[in-house]
C-alpha cells in the first residue's frame, strides 16, 4: 500500500510588521479612517501612532494587507513607509486595535524627534568594518534577557530591564559629555531602539553616532555565518522565540508566563513549570497568581488535545478521500 498523502495547511495569512519615525503631530486623526478600513479589509492587529511616527504589525487576507499598506502610502506622512513579510496557515490575532500612544516605542524622554535627529545609517554590509575599529563603542539597546542570548563580538551589555532605562546608563556612561568625544555603533533586533537611541545621543551634542540599518535580523539574513561578527541567536517577540543566522528558527523556549526566554538550565530546575513560572520569574508571583496560571495551562492544553484530534481526524479523511481519487487504497 503506497504511503498517504498529507498536504500542508495554505498559508493564507500576511502578515506586515513595520514602524517610521516621522514627524506626526495630528496623529490622532488617522485612528478612525485605519480601523474603520482595517476592520473592512479584515485586517488584525496593532497599530500604534504618536507625534513621532507609526509602529505596527497587522495580519489578514494579502489583499486587505496590501491595501492597508497602499493607504498609508497614499498619505504624505508615510509615503516612506517599508514593511516586512511573513506568512503563515492560522490568524495571527483575533482583533484590531489603532491606539494614540505618546511613543511608539518607550523611551521616556520627552522632546526627542527620531525622525530628524536619528544617527547615520550603516548597512549590514558595511557594520563588520565599522565596528572593527577600535575607537568605536558598540552598545546592545536591548535588554538583558535579549543579550543573553547572544550579541556582536565586542559589544557593550547596558544590563537593562527595559529600553526606559537606557538614558540613565548612557548618562552612567558619561557618554553626554562634550568634552569626551565618543564614536558610538548602536543595534538592536529590527531598528527602532537603535535609531532612537542615536538621536538622543545626537540631541545631546554627539556628531558620529551609527546604527546598524535593518537590526539584527536584516545583519543575520545578509551577512554570511564565515564573515559574521554575530554570536549565538537572537531573541524575537513571536512563536519562533530566537533566530540564528540565515534567520532559521534558534534553539530557545520561551516561558509563557514571562513571556522571556528560558535561562539555561530551566528545563532541570524545581522553579520551572510549563505556563506558570521559570527560574526567572518565579519569585514575581504570588502562588495565588501561580493557581490561575496553572488552570490558564490546564485549559490550554485541553485545547491543543482537542485542536490536534481534530486535525488528525481531517487529515485521514483527506489522505482516504485522496487514496479513493488516485486508486491508492
Amino acid at each position: 500500500m503506497a504511503g498517504s498523502l498529507t498536504t500542508p495547511p495554505p498559508k493564507r495569512y500576511l502578515t506586515a510588521a513595520f514602524y517610521l519615525f516621522v514627524d506626526l503631530p495630528d496623529c490622532a486623526q488617522f485612528k478612525t479612517p485605519l480601523q474603520a478600513l482595517c476592520d473592512a479589509e479584515q485586517v488584525k492587529g496593532l497599530i500604534l501612532l504618536a507625534p513621532e511616527g507609526i509602529n505596527s504589525t497587522i495580519a489578514g487576507p494579502a489583499k486587505g494587507v496590501q491595501t492597508v499598506l497602499g493607504w498609508l502610502r497614499a498619505q504624505a506622512q508615510f509615503a516612506l513607509l517599508q514593511h516586512k513579510e511573513s506568512w503563515s496557515s492560522k490568524a495571527p490575532f483575533r482583533r484590531m486595535r489603532v491606539r494614540i500612544k505618546k511613543e511608539i516605542v518607550t523611551m521616556g524622554v520627552p522632546g526627542l524627534r527620531p525622525a530628524s535627529q536619528a544617527g547615520r545609517y550603516v548597512s549590514a554590509q558595511d557594520w563588520n568594518a565599522l565596528i572593527a575599529d577600535p575607537d568605536v563603542l558598540l552598545v546592545d539597546t536591548r535588554n538583558d534577557y535579549e543579550v543573553e542570548l547572544g550579541s556582536f563580538e565586542g559589544a557593550i551589555n547596558p544590563g537593562i530591564r527595559s529600553f526606559a532605562q537606557l538614558p540613565a546608563w548612557l548618562v552612567l556612561q558619561g557618554l553626554f559629555d562634550p568634552a569626551k568625544p565618543r564614536k558610538v555603533a548602536m543595534f538592536c533586533t529590527g531598528g527602532i531602539r537603535c535609531e532612537k537611541s542615536t538621536a538622543l545621543l545626537r540631541s545631546q551634542g554627539m556628531q558620529e553616532v551609527y546604527h546598524l540599518e535593518g537590526g539584527i535580523l536584516k545583519y543575520l539574513e545578509t551577512v554570511a555565518p564565515e564573515v559574521s561578527r554575530w554570536q549565538g541567536e537572537c531573541f524575537v517577540f513571536d512563536e519562533r522565540v530566537s533566530v540564528a543566522h540565515g534567520v532559521q528558527t534558534g534553539s530557545h523556549q520561551l516561558c509563557r508566563c514571562c513571556r522571556q526566554p528560558l535561562p539555561p538550565g530551566a528545563l532541570d530546575s524545581i522553579q520551572y513549570e510549563p505556563g506558570v513560572s521559570c527560574p526567572r520569574c518565579f519569585g514575581l508571583t504570588s502562588e495565588t497568581q501561580k493557581k490561575s496560571a496553572r488552570e490558564r495551562q490546564r485549559q490550554w492544553e485541553r485545547a491543543k488535545a482537542k485542536a490536534a484530534s481534530q486535525e488528525s481526524t481531517d487529515g485521514e479523511s483527506t489522505d482516504n478521500n485522496h487514496a479513493t481519487k488516485t486508486g491508492h487504497v
